[in-house]
């Protein structure tokens, strides 16, 4: 039986056999403590804390404005869009889904790190406008505070989330879609909170005076905030992450380049809601004028942009992954199957159905492992490699070796389903091309010579 060899350019030599892979021997020296602060749970607690006393400060700053059955109406409203946009960006970022305390820890940060700091740097320009700028109208200086201040305020409160991350998990940004999908999730929980804000002092405006009927002022509101713009803190937030996600595509020795493109997203950005913020408080012609002629545009070339970004990650796939397969790793049929969302859904079905819970698991993270392979692969391969490429590579190697028994024949299986070779009744006539001929798959759970 041949045994599958090392890929050509990177990464160490694989784990060969059918066993698994041989444990490492303990070092002769034990490794040296880490220091208190770069522990994972010391980190991890840190955050934590941190993200919880934001939240307890933002719930006690929200009551204070709201009273208790505004927040309550407030936050009721403010729910309706969020599953919808978050949906969206998981569906995004199907093809490589990063970890969920990733998104966790950006919706968290967005609704209560973020509007924090915005509410308390907000109150304290809108002070400072209103007495460092004594002969300005009450127009001018809304026109100040929302159009100027806010923006900077609100849009670097929320790429600090990023970059973050980026600082510190630079592996999680493998390309654009990663940094829209970050940003837009940090996005929706600033809108999350700033509408429970807005629809819970409508609503206390309402009771207090009265009103009622289409032309109340939480009716204007949500139609305003829930209704046309759901998409608008997501979208603003989505500049910034774009610009760290290009970034990440950079080559090591390009720091500049690295560099401006996070700040050119950043100020981005601040433009868009800059320029959304101040038509809304012009009136209500530039506000539709701003909504049609630059948000809804720009809105779908993002849409745009992101699905075509998301479309390059699977051609990425079907491109890098050929040589595994090469090499023994993969059944030749598997780098075409990997590159199909439709394919690996239906092969994880199979798996659910033939042997239960655990092999559609085992089938998933089989998936996962090839996913990352093959985009770390094109890093290196595009004069980016990881630091720790070879220890990543064969530790992803490994995870797909223990799952290859359950997962290759469902991929095949999946594979024929969907894509049945094509018989043709007669052969092609003297001098015509021939076409390509389908590379033949492998029999389930059978090893590639």
């Amino acid at each position: 039986m041949s045994r599958p060899r090392e890929p050509e350019g990177f990464g160490p030599r694989p784990v060969y056999g059918d066993a698994r892979p041989e444990p490492v021997e303990p070092a002769a020296h034990p490794p040296a403590r880490r220091r208190f602060w770069r522990r994972r749970g010391v980190r991890i607690g840190a955050v934590a804390t941190v993200l919880t006393l934001a939240g307890l400060a933002i719930l006690v700053l929200v009551w204070t404005e709201t009273g208790t059955h505004g927040m309550l109406v407030g936050s009721g409203l403010a729910l309706l869009p969020v599953p919808l946009l978050i949906a969206g960006f998981l569906w995004l970022d199907r093809v490589a889904p990063g970890p969920w305390r990733y998104r966790i820890f950006a919706f968290a940060w967005g609704a209560f790190a973020a509007t924090l700091v915005a509410m308390l740097a907000n109150t304290f320009a809108a002070r400072w406008i209103a007495t460092g700028l004594p002969t300005a109208s009450s127009r001018e200086a809304d026109l100040w505070g929302m159009a100027v201040v806010a923006p900077v305020v609100e849009e670097s409160a929320k790429a600090a989330a990023i970059l973050l991350l980026f600082l510190f998990r630079r592996h999680y940004f493998a390309g654009l879609v990663d940094g829209l999908v970050l940003a837009g999730i940090i996005g929706t929980g600033f809108a999350f909170t700033e509408n429970i804000l807005y629809l819970g002092r409508a609503y206390e405006e309402n009771q207090t005076f009265g009103d009622s009927g289409p032309l109340a002022t939480v009716t204007v509101t949500f139609i305003a905030r829930i209704v046309f713009s759901p998409f608008a803190h997501p979208l603003f937030t989505a500049m910034a992450g774009i610009g760290f996600g290009l970034a990440a595509m950079t080559l090591a020795r390009q720091r500049i380049r690295r560099v401006l493109l996070p700040v050119a997203g950043l100020l981005l950005a601040i433009a868009l809601h800059s320029l959304w913020n101040g038509s809304a408080v012009m009136n209500g012609y530039a506000f539709l004028g701003a909504y049609a002629f630059v948000m809804a545009p720009v809105f779908g070339l993002l849409v745009w942009l992101a699905v075509w970004s998301r479309g390059g990650k699977l051609r990425t796939i079907r491109n890098q992954l050929p040589v595994y397969a090469q090499a023994g790793w993969l059944v030749p049929a598997e780098p075409v199957a990997l590159s199909s969302l439709r394919i690996r859904k239906i092969a994880r079905s199979l798996a659910r159905h033939t042997h239960g819970d655990e092999a559609r698991r085992a089938v998933a993270d089989y998936q996962r492992a090839a996913t990352t392979l093959a985009l770390l692969r094109a890093q290196a391969t595009q004069g980016r490699p990881a630091k720790d490429f070879a220890a990543r590579e064969q530790a992803l190697l490994t995870t797909m070796w223990q799952n290859k028994a359950l997962a290759q024949p469902a991929l095949t299986r999946a594979a024929y389903t969907t894509t049945p070779p094509q018989r043709h009744p007669w052969p092609p006539p003297p001098g015509t091309p021939h076409s390509p001929q389908r590379i033949p798959f492998a029999a389930p759970g059978s090893r590639p010579a």
